[in-house]
């Protein structure tokens, strides 16, 4: 089986944050396959928890944000979150389930899309039981874990899901830096919750990294990936660093920018011909 498509050169992949939101919202299966369309090598999605225990795809604590419903999801079962109808400019016009616009379980997700595309799936809180019910769904697709990464910001979190599911890839995400945090501590700190998490690599804000902080995190064996990479400056900066995957809101134009910049026509080398 191929476990993902990639763009037109593995030197730098792009992930597509939430999907591709052109025609659809963020989080659902037509922003999905919207990624797979524009060439993205992977998703980056956020996994919740309903009252009924079911895994499904939603970034918001608060569900007020796209559907005309209050509080948050983990009060409301799959059922009625299915019939719940969806928020658009504000206003509840369309059915949940209308194209496809409706919260995914991540049953749905990987159904639909796994095995064509890279899956960075980000467990979110406060529910403990969460990587446990996560893991039971992954276990199910043990045949596509080459192309899944369960990511997280709580190291203890990832050490379960290791135990639970060997050899699947685990990936720290580090938040946002004040702006006065001195590049020694933030790759200290890159450097301790990663080893404590046992993570292949960890996921920093592009303004964040530099080549000294690039170099103190891999002298530890952790790789790295950038997050918040949405223009082509950000993305060229992050070539030039040797950093080999970017998340973007941009998927479409990050995607023709990297085919464009490391074409033999493009002006630039690919950080892994460099030398």
């Amino acid at each position: 089986m191929e476990i993902r498509q990639t763009t037109s050169n593995r030197a730098l992949e792009v992930v597509a944050h939430r999907g591709v939101a052109e025609r659809a919202p963020e989080n659902t299966l037509p922003a999905f396959l919207q990624a797979l369309a524009v060439g993205a090598d992977a998703i980056e999605l956020d996994v919740r928890l309903t009252r009924d225990r079911v895994p499904v795809v939603h970034h918001y604590y608060y569900l007020d944000e796209v559907i005309a419903l209050s509080g948050p999801i983990y009060d409301y079962t799959l059922d009625q979150l299915r019939a719940a109808r969806l928020r658009i400019s504000g206003d509840s016009t369309e059915p949940a389930s209308a194209d496809g616009w409706r919260i995914p379980t991540l049953t749905d997700v990987l159904d639909t899309v796994g095995g064509q595309i890279g899956l960075e799936i980000e467990i979110k809180g406060p529910e403990p039981e969460a990587p446990g019910i996560v893991a039971e769904v992954l276990a199910k697709y043990r045949q596509l874990w080459d192309g899944i990464e369960v990511t997280s910001y709580e190291p203890m979190l990832l050490r379960d899901i290791q135990q639970r599911c060997p050899g699947l890839a685990t990936d720290l995400l580090m938040p946002r830096s004040p702006d006065w945090m001195r590049e020694d501590v933030l790759a200290y700190e890159a450097i301790h919750r990663g080893q404590l998490a046992g993570a292949r690599a960890v996921h920093l804000q592009a303004r964040q990294l530099s080549s000294a902080v690039i170099s103190s995190i891999r002298s530890h064996g952790l790789d790295i990936h950038a997050w918040d990479v949405n223009d082509e400056q950000a993305l060229g900066h992050m070539l030039d660093l040797s950093i080999k995957r970017v998340c973007t809101d941009n998927a479409r134009q990050m995607v023709n920018a990297v085919r464009r910049m490391l074409s033999p026509t493009g002006g630039r080398q690919s950080p892994c011909d460099a030398g």
